[in-house]
Parts: structure tokens; sequence; C-alpha cells
């Protein structure tokens, strides 16, 4: 089971998805994407990690997602990445080849989707629905995650847009958790 959970800043995606693992009664891996560059994002960081129960296996991986998905030892695991922008924008930054890397996520999570009991929480920001950015760098990254959005879309069992903290369902129907 692949669920993608969109919505833009403080819609309570993350909260949501961090409901539907605590529900899902197996262990959690969650996977954090982000990367600590300034004291407000440390803050950020931490404030995430207090606020995470303790029992819960957590892996800081920043650019290679492919490679800790594909952990065998997680197969029993609800695995939780939060966040895919983040994960995009670590790969602009870092240099990347943002199409390879897109793809390998995409066997990796195909690969897990197969496997019985596999549970897996994908959170990301919805970027397309704002201002168009003015930059080149910005542009690439709203046209990269988009991509990647479609991608995850199409293979994911579940599609929820989050908005003020509702979840929408986009594809199929939204179950209570």
């Amino acid at each position: 089971m692949i669920r993608l959970i969109l919505g833009g800043a403080r819609s309570g995606k993350s909260r949501y998805a961090e409901q539907i693992a605590s529900a899902s009664q197996k262990p959690v891996c969650y996977v954090a994407t982000a990367k600590a560059q300034d004291t407000e994002m440390q803050a950020r960081i931490e404030h995430h990690r207090q606020s995470r129960p303790p029992k819960w296996q957590t892996r800081e991986v920043p650019i290679h997602l492919g490679e800790v998905l594909s952990d065998n030892n997680l197969l029993t695991y609800c695995i939780l990445v939060d966040c895919l922008t983040l994960w995009v924008t670590n790969l602009l930054c870092e240099g990347e080849n943002i199409a390879e890397s897109r793809s390998d996520l995409l066997a990796t999570l195909q690969r897990l989707q197969a496997q019985p009991d596999t549970e897996i929480i994908l959170v990301s920001n919805e970027t397309g629905l704002g201002v168009v950015p003015m930059g080149e760098l910005t542009r690439r990254y709203v046209d990269e995650a988009g991509w990647l959005h479609q991608s995850l879309a199409e293979i994911a069992d579940e599609v929820i847009l989050m908005v003020a903290g509702i979840p929408v369902p986009i594809k199929p129907r939204v179950n209570n958790l």
C-alpha cells in the first residue's frame, strides 16, 4: 500500500501521515529528508523529532532515498517519508541527477508495493497551486516536484490532498485512516 499525501505549507499533511502510521499497528520507520542548514530549520527538525513517538525508528536521508527504502529489514514496517519536496530540493542543491533519482525511487516503490503487508506513506508539498516562480531554479524545482508527484500518483494506491487540516481524497476514496 502506497499513500501519497500532498498539501501546502501548514496544511496538516505531516500530522495526518503520522496518524495513519500510528494507526497501522506496525513498527514505524520515519524517513526524514530535511537538512539543517540554518538555525530556523534546525529548530523545525528538532520539533519534529520531539513530537514523534520514541519507539519509532528514524532515518535521516537527504539524498539517497531509494537506498534506504530498499533495506529489507523495513519490509514489516510502516515507512513514512517526510518530505519529498525537501528531497527534490536536496537533489537540486547537490547537483544530483533528478531524473535518475526519481526513476530509482519509483522502481524501489513499485518493488516494495508488490510485497505483502508493506505500507508506505509519502508526504510532499503541492507546490503547483501557488504563484509561478520568477527564477530559473525555482521554476525547475516546481517542475521537478510536479513531475515526481504525477509519477507517484500514478503508482500510489491512495492520493490525499490536505486542505486546512482536512484530508480530501483524490485517488481513490479515503477511509477513516
